[in-house]
């Protein structure tokens, strides 16, 4: 942990902020693809379209042409679905980080800075449905710095600020493909507490699922 700072988000730090956030959501494209072709609706499409047209044509180079043009489409869609939720959350708090956490009670925006550069955020405010708890959000590394505690560093941050103004747990949301950001928080503590599919038409299709974590402060007060 040498030379890693954990502190407030400057305005200077906007492009940085937005630039792992964006790359870090984009890392997530393949293995949103990879998970779409598991569900057996997308197996079954492919497969009824490649015996249909295989029957139809006698020729092997069709079907394998319109399966190939068809997992270019669900790729897109999987990139449509990323891009989407990145607009909307620059839109949501991204564009304005000051104004949605640092002028709001109890909210609050981090970086992680080495050497002068930003490679990690993290962010925290009121949870809108439960409200003894701080929901933990926009936790994002730069790939070039993982593996180096940086993310367990902005979890316990949050964690103490939450345990300082005197809230009770901390709630976060993270998708199926995270599966890197799941074990990180089963290691720090949080427990899965629900798992359901997110409401878009598109992540229908998907059967993109999002679970939700709670750490519950008061048994975690002795390891922490």
């Amino acid at each position: 942990m040498a030379g890693i700072q954990i502190r407030k988000y400057r305005d200077d730090d906007d492009e940085a902020v937005k630039e792992i956030f964006t790359l870090g959501m984009s890392e997530h494209v393949p293995s949103s693809f990879m998970h779409i072709l598991k569900q057996p609706p997308t197996q079954m499409v492919l497969m009824c379209m490649f015996c249909a047209l295989l029957t139809s044509s006698k020729s092997f180079l069709l079907p394998i042409l319109a399966v190939t043009l068809l997992l270019a489409a669900f790729r897109q869609l999987v990139v449509y679905m990323f891009n989407k939720y990145i607009d909307t959350s620059l839109k949501k708090d991204l564009n304005s980080i000051s104004e949605t956490y640092l002028r709001q009670k109890d909210s609050c925006f981090w970086v992680a800075e080495i050497d002068g550069r930003v490679v990690g955020t993290v962010a925290c405010l009121p949870n809108e449905n439960v409200p003894d708890c701080l929901e933990l959000k926009r936790m994002s590394v730069r790939r070039s710095h993982r593996g180096m505690g940086i993310a367990k560093a902005l979890c316990r941050t949050v964690v103490d600020f939450t345990r300082d103004k005197g809230y009770a747990s901390v709630v976060l949301f993270t998708s199926v493909v995270q599966t890197d950001a799941q074990k990180l928080y089963e290691h720090m503590g949080y427990k899965k507490i629900r798992e359901f599919v997110v409401p878009e038409l598109v992540a229908k299709i998907m059967n993109f699922t999002l679970f939700e974590y709670r750490l519950d402060l008061q048994r975690d007060k002795k390891s922490d």
